[in-house]
C-alpha cells in the first residue's frame, strides 16, 4: 500500500486545531521536533537509535515532509558530503510551548520518563522554553554567520 502522506497539504477549514493537525497530527513527525529540540539528535542515523524505533522509510518522508513545510532545514554534514544534518527553523522552535505541554500532559497520565526535565518545568517552565529557544536559535545563528 502507497503512503499518501506526502501529498500536498490541502486545508479542510479555517479552525486553527485543524491547520494544526494538518501538519503536526503524526506521532512520528513530533517524535522527530521532540528529538530535535531536547536531544542532540540531528542525522538521520541518530533518529533511527529513538527508542520509539521509526522505520526507515517513514522517517525518510516525515523528515521531508517537515522540511517542505518549512519546519526543519537540512545541509550537507561537513564530516561526511552523502550525510544531511536536520536543524529546526524559527517555525520549528516556535512549537516547544506545544511539545513541552505534551509532555506535562503525557507525564501525568504516565508519569515514567522525563522526570528531571518535568522537574524543571514544574519550577519554571517559561525559564526553561525559553533557555530550549535560545539554544536552538544560536544553532541557526551559528549556521548563518
Amino acid at each position: 500500500m502507497k503512503n499518501n502522506f506526502m501529498k500536498a497539504v490541502e486545508r479542510r477549514s479555517n479552525c486553527p486545531v485543524a491547520y494544526s493537525l494538518d501538519y503536526l497530527g503524526d506521532k512520528w513527525a513530533l517524535l522527530i521536533l521532540r528529538d530535535l529540540i531536547f536531544t542532540e539528535k540531528s542525522s538521520y542515523g541518530e533518529f533511527l537509535t529513538s527508542e520509539e524505533k521509526i522505520a526507515t522509510n517513514i522517517l525518510a518522508d516525515r523528515l521531508k515532509v517537515l522540511e517542505q513545510n518549512g519546519f526543519i532545514e537540512s545541509t550537507v554534514s561537513p564530516e561526511k558530503k552523502n550525510k544531511f544534518i536536520y536543524s529546526l527553523t524559527e517555525k520549528g522552535i516556535d512549537l516547544i510551548p506545544v511539545i513541552v505541554e505534551l509532555m506535562i500532559w503525557g507525564s501525568k497520565y504516565n508519569p515514567p520518563g522525563a522526570e528531571n526535565l518535568l522537574k524543571k518545568l514544574s519550577e519554571d517552565k517559561e525559564g526553561v522554553i525559553r533557555s530550549y529557544r535560545e539554544k536552538l536559535f544560536a544553532r541557526i545563528k551559528t549556521k548563518v554567520g
